[in-house]
């Protein structure tokens, strides 16, 4: 907003890796800055570093890429000033950011491919194989004040701690651990949500490669009216990767699972 002059909404987050996990007493920064503005949307990079107040070392947790949009003016679009370059590093992110938005743009054509190939393909489930739908786990928020932001929108990071709560719980199904967040994938706003919402969370898992899995959620919106009609908004949706470890801090192996 400090670029925009204006109010902004976030679009999407591009996929979040986890480097490294913030514990209980660790001084996290957070860092962030407009690496550049296309017309009605800017791309924001976000850079999260975790401090150990006993050794003073610091680690970076992850590096993230949001995409805002600058919400209308009455009935028009409010056009974005260029982003001014101080500095090599900023006309590198400048650089890079045209093409991160190139693959951005181009992830719903190959999901619906990858989609279209997948339901072609035979499943072969394997004996042992766990059914996905004992890893089903809904859950419903009521969207309160403390959860918004001065427009009264739900904030996108509460949306995102709410799916990984259930998304947590759906993985722990497998492992009967304490799954631990590793990448958030495909995370996109597809519509707004507001104080005063229910939002509905549905979880399940989708698959699991060996050490790790994978956790689809769909999160969904209603208000008063809504609710009484059963007439569901799909706010957002999103692919969370989760491994776990044992007592020795050695990767658990997650069973095979089938539709």
């Amino acid at each position: 907003e400090k670029h925009a002059g204006v109010s902004c909404v976030t679009a999407s987050m591009d996929d979040i890796q986890f480097e490294e996990a913030a514990r209980v007493g660790q001084i996290i920064s957070i860092r962030t800055k407009v690496n550049r503005a296309f017309k009605t949307s800017m791309e924001v990079g976000i850079k999260v570093t975790v401090q150990d107040v006993l050794t003073n070392a610091e680690k970076i947790v992850s590096v993230a890429y949001a995409t805002y949009v600058a919400k209308p003016v009455d009935a028009g679009k409010v056009e974005l000033k260029p982003v001014e370059l101080l500095s090599a590093e900023d006309h590198l992110e400048h650089t890079l950011a045209i093409e991160r938005r190139r693959i951005r743009l181009g992830y719903v054509q190959v999901f619906q491919k990858l989609m279209q190939e997948s339901n072609k393909e035979d499943t072969c489930e394997e004996k042992d194989a766990v059914s996905t739908e004992h890893t089903h786990v809904q859950s419903t928020e009521l969207v309160l004040p403390p959860h918004a932001n001065h427009h009264g929108n739900t904030f996108g990071g509460q949306i995102m701690a709410w799916m990984q709560t259930v998304a947590s719980i759906s993985a722990s199904r497998l492992c009967r651990s304490h799954p631990i967040l590793k990448s958030v994938n495909m995370f996109k706003f597809w519509g707004p949500s507001f104080v005063g919402d229910r939002l509905v969370f549905n979880a399940i898992v989708n698959n699991t490669f060996h050490n790790s899995v994978e956790v689809g959620v769909r999160v969904e919106a209603y208000n008063c009216e809504e609710w009484i009609k059963d007439q569901p908004r799909h706010i957002n949706s999103a692919f969370l990767t989760f491994n776990a470890v044992n007592d020795k801090g050695e990767l658990l192996t997650f069973p095979r699972v089938k539709p």
